[in-house]
């Protein structure tokens, strides 16, 4: 309601003038027009009731006019004293009229001013209008109403022809005068109706806009999706029984389904898929490369999992995805794929400020945590059930076993092709390269060195370059070559800072001189520190170096499968 009080409103840099303006202002022109209208038709037919009154008055002293001059020529019968006689009718016709604007005229038919009421000298009628009134005497045709000109101004009145004197007298009102105070009137009328029509307008943009106050809510709400790209259902509390507010109720409830619908298409599509949706409107075929990081994810033991739970595996791969997928997203990741137990996770396509790397490398112990966190509850179900029914039962243990999920992580980055493949009825996001088959590979030697973790000097770099203090230890566990490579390539596994103490690291010390003498192709005395190393990591080493070091050492292992 607070943004209502805005008149003018502005999208995307344009006014948007509201619907209650518009209906007041349109409603307000017709009231004006028609008023105005109405009043001048008025003003129409009082001007004809005018000139019709004036027509019986004029009528009227044209004949005492010319009754008196017909008296004053009897006279001048007697006396002769035609300049005397013309004084007298002077005076008589100057002692009748008081309005300047009014006329009385003598005019002889060869056009000539007998007697004027005007003050000016030479007043002469305009010709036309005397041939016009020769004409009619003619026709036999002696009075008539007429409209001059004299001396400039324009007049009308009645003439009448007198034969005494041979001449017309003619009777008028100056026009425009005789009408300018019904013209003042009007244009008062108008000032009047102007300020009604402005009072009118401001009131009535206060009362249509609180009857259609809630046109603005919704455009204000509907404003507001549009700004933030997210659909919201548009408060419509003590709205009344109205169209506006049927169509807010259609728009809430169109809103609910299409967010039902965006909901859905966010769960199965990428963040970044949907980012593009909402700025470019649509998705294309297409990828480019770029510089990722991948993790890769999968659950240990799986066959057996399946072969023991059943369909209630399901339950439980969600119950552990369920929190996996949130902390791949709090550190900017995008799940590229989810096939089964195996989870594929890329970090650099959102935007974000944080190191790519870093950021899949905490998410892949947060990972870890939550699987442990899942087993931690496991282990509290047994306890409970065996602190109340004794021992497990066989199916029981086997089950505790199945549902003590165990998960592998390997993460890699590099330059990699990420895009949309598929077709315009079905499409997919992916990302494909050797990086996305090295963390693959990555997670798989996990089961081998028996770490949780796996990482590639290509994370362990971009990290140790970037990150001040990353809170982790990168241990070198070895260099492998995978199977399809012909390259070896050092591996490491990432510690976190806060899980070292003094045992640990004196061990890890012992591994990694261990490791130097195996590297070297020193394997009988790499195999007695291995011997004394109980990092579970060491177990592999050990049945390695229990052996011959191969002639043709490099210091690389070459693995045979994938």
């Amino acid at each position: 309601m607070k943004n209502n009080s805005t008149i003018l409103r502005k999208v995307r840099n344009v006014n948007i003038i509201p619907v209650s303006l518009k209906i007041v202002i349109v409603f307000a022109l017709f009231i004006f027009i028609s008023n105005l209208t109405t009043n001048y038709i008025g003003l129409s037919f009082n001007r004809v009731h005018q000139i019709s009154f004036a027509k019986q008055l004029l009528i009227k002293d044209l004949k005492e006019i010319s009754n008196f001059c017909n008296i004053q020529w009897q006279i001048l019968q007697l006396n002769n004293d035609e300049k005397g006689i013309i004084e007298n009718i002077h005076r008589k016709i100057q002692f009748e009229l008081k309005n300047k604007s009014s006329i009385i005229l003598g005019i002889k038919t060869d056009g000539t001013t007998l007697f004027s009421s005007l003050s000016q000298k030479n007043t002469r009628l305009d010709t036309a209008s005397l041939s016009i009134m020769k004409e009619h005497l003619k026709n036999g045709r002696e009075e008539d109403f007429i409209i001059p000109t004299i001396n400039g101004l324009e007049y009308f009145g009645i003439y009448k022809y007198n034969k005494n004197w041979d001449m017309f007298l003619f009777r008028g009102e100056e026009y425009k005068a005789f009408f300018e105070e019904s013209w003042d009137s009007f244009e008062r009328i108008i000032l009047i109706i102007v300020l009604i029509s402005i009072a009118s307008i401001i009131t009535g943009i206060f009362v249509v806009r609180y009857i259609l106050r809630f046109i603005g809510i919704i455009t204000d709400a509907i404003k507001n999706m549009v700004e933030k790209q997210q659909l919201a259902v548009i408060p419509l509390h003590k709205a009344p029984n109205d169209d506006v507010t049927y169509m807010g109720m259609a728009f809430n409830s169109l809103s609910n389904n299409i967010d039902n619908l965006i909901k859905i298409f966010k769960k199965f599509t990428d963040r970044d898929i949907v980012a593009r949706a909402y700025e470019e409107k649509s998705i294309k075929l297409d990828g480019e490369q770029k510089e990722l990081a991948i993790l890769f994810s999968d659950i240990k033991g799986y066959t057996n999992m399946t072969e023991t739970l059943g369909a209630d595996i399901i339950k439980l791969i969600n119950i552990q995805y369920d929190q996996a997928i949130n902390q791949i997203y709090q550190h900017n990741g995008i799940i590229a794929s989810i096939i089964g137990d195996a989870l594929l996770a890329v970090y650099g396509v959102m935007p974000s400020n944080n190191n790519k790397s870093y950021e899949a490398l905490l998410s892949g112990y947060q990972l870890l945590q939550v699987t442990e966190a899942l087993q931690q509850s496991m282990q509290q179900k047994k306890q409970e059930i065996e602190d109340k029914n004794g021992q497990l039962t066989a199916q029981e243990e086997k089950i505790y076993q199945a549902v003590m999920l165990e998960i592998g992580v390997g993460i890699d980055g590099g330059r990699v092709f990420y895009g949309t493949i598929g077709s315009h009825l079905r499409m997919t996001s992916t990302v494909i390269g050797d990086r996305v088959n090295a963390a693959s590979r990555l997670e798989g030697l996990t089961r081998i060195y028996k770490v949780p973790m796996i990482c590639s000097i290509y994370i362990r770099n971009d990290i140790v370059e970037h990150i001040e203090d990353p809170g982790f230890t990168f241990i070198n566990i070895d260099k492998v070559q995978v199977k399809g490579k012909t390259e070896g390539i050092p591996i490491f596994w990432p510690i976190p800072n806060e899980q070292l103490n003094q045992d640990l690291e004196k061990q890890l010390t012992l591994f990694q001189k261990a490791l130097e003498f195996y590297y070297q192709g020193d394997w009988s005395q790499a195999n007695k520190l291995f011997e004394q190393c109980n990092l579970d990591v060491a177990d592999e080493f050990k049945s390695r170096t229990a052996g011959t070091c191969p002639s043709d050492w490099k210091g690389i292992w070459v693995l045979t499968t994938k």
